[in-house]
């Protein structure tokens, strides 16, 4: 069921310091864009790596999930980790088959990459947030992403 690993998600304060990190302390030359997800309450920035991406994820409004986990981490840190899969309500089926949580109301939602997401619950997890995203479409111009 698991699929590649395709981006780790970290919580920051702030988009722009954490892409300097990443640019003047590891090297990392390809940065994205930021844009908001209204629906989910956060403002996102991917930066790309040889073999996955890193998720920046800031809160976006006083509503955001992110305040709840900037609240007890200030400066931020690894928020979720994000694996493929080929099929996401397969996947979510089989998880909860296997007594596992899926987080919200369980449906999927369209993530940061336009594919359908999920997550499932840190305490079935061995204490990591997990999201699971159904693989996106490849098209010539993607690479490895």
């Amino acid at each position: 069921m698991i699929g590649r690993l395709n981006h780790v998600g970290v919580a920051t304060p702030s988009i722009e310091a954490s892409v300097a990190l990443y640019r003047d302390l590891l090297g990392a030359t390809q940065a994205h864009e930021p844009f908001d997800l209204p629906a989910q309450g956060v403002r996102v920035c991917f930066i790309d790596l040889p073999n996955s991406q890193i998720e920046l994820i800031e809160p976006l409004g006083d509503d955001s999930p992110i305040h709840g986990f900037l609240a007890k981490n200030p400066r931020g840190g690894q928020h979720h980790v994000c694996f493929e899969v080929e099929d996401i309500l397969a996947a979510r089926d089989a998880l909860r088959a296997k007594g596992a949580t899926i987080l919200g109301a369980g449906e999927p939602r369209i993530g940061a990459h336009g594919t359908p997401i999920i997550f499932v619950h840190p305490k079935d997890m061995g204490g990591v947030l997990v999201e699971l995203m159904e693989t996106p479409p490849k098209t010539p111009t993607d690479g490895d992403h």
